[in-house]
């Protein structure tokens, strides 16, 4: 039987290769147009194209953040939670933090609606 969430897999995939490669419009290709991003370093969320590429313009100024999906655990309510490795380093490249966290996202015709950052699945954190 095909796993119905490969497609989602397949896009949220795609979204990690162009954030780490700084190609916004590659990874907002990836999202509704009025998509909730969270501000992992500054808190509250910002929502729509231009909102989230001034917030990863912003970030990427400041912070060198990599993450690399590790794990994918699909919910009963359709989101998908991703078990990411995020290394941040700042921009001399000094390690600021080596760790696991979870990103959750909602899919809506097939595109990332939301994301949201909650502990990983199943950590002994």
């Amino acid at each position: 039987m095909p796993d119905k969430s490969a497609p989602e897999i397949e896009l949220i995939h795609a979204a990690y290769a162009a954030f780490n490669a700084r190609d916004i419009d590659a990874a907002l290709a990836t999202t509704t147009p009025d998509v909730a991003w969270p501000k992992a370093f500054k808190g509250g969320y910002v929502q729509g194209h231009q909102a989230v590429r001034a917030y990863w313009t912003e970030q990427w100024s400041e912070i060198n953040p990599h993450v690399e999906p590790v794990a994918f655990h699909p919910e009963d309510s359709g989101r998908i939670l991703v078990d990411v490795h995020q290394v941040v380093r700042d921009l001399a490249g000094t390690v600021l933090s080596d760790e696991h966290v979870g990103h959750r996202y909602t899919i809506e015709h097939g595109l990332i609606q939301t994301m949201e950052i909650c502990p990983p699945p199943f950590s002994g954190h």
